[in-house]
């Protein structure tokens, strides 16, 4: 069948938040889908996990190894194999640069996707910690800008939270638990000494930008934990979700994509998946007058055509899987399902609270 699942992170507002939200909303082609399609009983998910419902939503899908108890996905190996590398025999962990601030009484972790850490300056960092990893016999390997991989072994078990479900929370709660708690802590501390004297962090603020002053540990994995789908093609796959990507399809789609590329994912055949993340940055930002502008261009440049080619049977069923911090609803919408003029346009499944 020619099926397309849609993961929009983020796309249900806090509950206290949401119908406030929805009033000022115009999406049009989201309240059609909504309100024509079946929806799942809304999933209530705990606010303390130290995995976003979308994150795990994604890790089951794509058969990641169990994590350990309470614990972030065990995306490391396959994220290293998304990024070009063969991970070495051994348990891996995924690290970021990040930024860490201080509030009233605690210290509070930034959203990762708004630091603009180029690569020249990531290199910089990267080469100045590295001497901190080797002399503790800890290998580091360098994926991109934002994505570093740190082997292990010792830590297996240890169980860490992703960043987006810290980003703007007191760090303490969601600080890395069990085997290597220590040994991390001291490791973080050692390297935010070294980049405290680094020009380039100088030079960040001057240019309005926040310092990259530690980083950041999740996503524990041993080396042969690869990702498992039946998806024929996967569109969206940005950040850590490139896990799920084969290289070739991971950059064709993103939150300023035009129609051009949804006819491109429309041209294939089967099962497919379209990543929708642009909510993500304003949600976590609590910038929710930006959130609606997301909305409406998601709206306006994705399902509207979208939902022509549903009408025209181009494209057989969505599966519309819509997240917040910690709820997560599924929504199946055929062309048939379209024909119910007697139902009602409406957003109004994005504000329910689950019982």
């Amino acid at each position: 069948m020619n099926q397309l699942d849609i993961l929009v992170p983020f796309a249900l507002p806090p509950a206290e938040l949401a119908r406030d939200l929805l009033r000022q909303s115009k999406a049009p082609s989201l309240a059609m889908l909504l309100g024509r399609g079946k929806a799942t009983p809304l999933q209530s998910h705990d606010p303390f996990s130290r995995a976003l419902p979308h994150e795990h939503w994604l890790a089951r899908r794509f058969g990641l190894p169990p994590a350990p108890q309470d614990s972030s996905p065990a995306a490391a190996a396959a994220l290293m194999h998304g990024l070009g590398h063969a991970p070495a025999a051994g348990h891996w962990f995924v690290l970021h640069p990040a930024h860490i601030h201080v509030a009233r009484d605690h210290l509070v972790l930034t959203d990762i996707g708004q630091l603009q850490l180029e690569e020249e300056e990531s290199r910089r960092l990267f080469a100045a910690a590295l001497p901190l990893f080797e002399e503790i016999g800890h290998e580091l390997v360098y994926g991109d800008a934002r994505t570093w991989f740190i082997r292990a072994d010792a830590w297996a078990g240890l169980r860490t939270s992703t960043p987006s479900a810290a980003s703007g929370r007191n760090v303490d709660i969601w600080m890395p638990e069990g085997p290597g708690e220590l040994a991390w802590r001291k490791l973080q501390n050692e390297v935010q000494m070294q980049w405290f004297a680094e020009a380039l962090n100088e030079q960040r603020e001057m240019r309005g930008q926040k310092a990259i002053n530690s980083i950041w540990i999740w996503g524990g994995a041993d080396a042969g934990a690869s990702a498992q789908h039946s998806y024929a093609a996967r569109f969206g796959l940005r950040g850590w979700m490139r896990a799920f990507g084969d290289g070739a399809q991971t950059d064709q789609a993103n939150a300023n994509a035009n129609g051009n590329q949804v006819n491109d994912i429309l041209r294939g055949d089967g099962h497919r998946l379209l990543v929708l993340d642009a909510l993500a940055e304003a949600a976590l930002a609590e910038e929710w007058g930006l959130w609606l502008q997301h909305l409406e261009h998601l709206d306006r440049e994705w399902l509207a055509p979208l939902l022509v080619a549903l009408r025209a049977d181009t494209l057989g069923a969505v599966n519309l899987v819509l997240t917040g911090s910690d709820r997560l609803v599924e929504v199946a919408v055929t062309r048939g399902a379209l024909r119910r003029f007697w139902r009602k346009p409406s957003l109004a499944l994005l504000a329910e609270r689950c019982a």
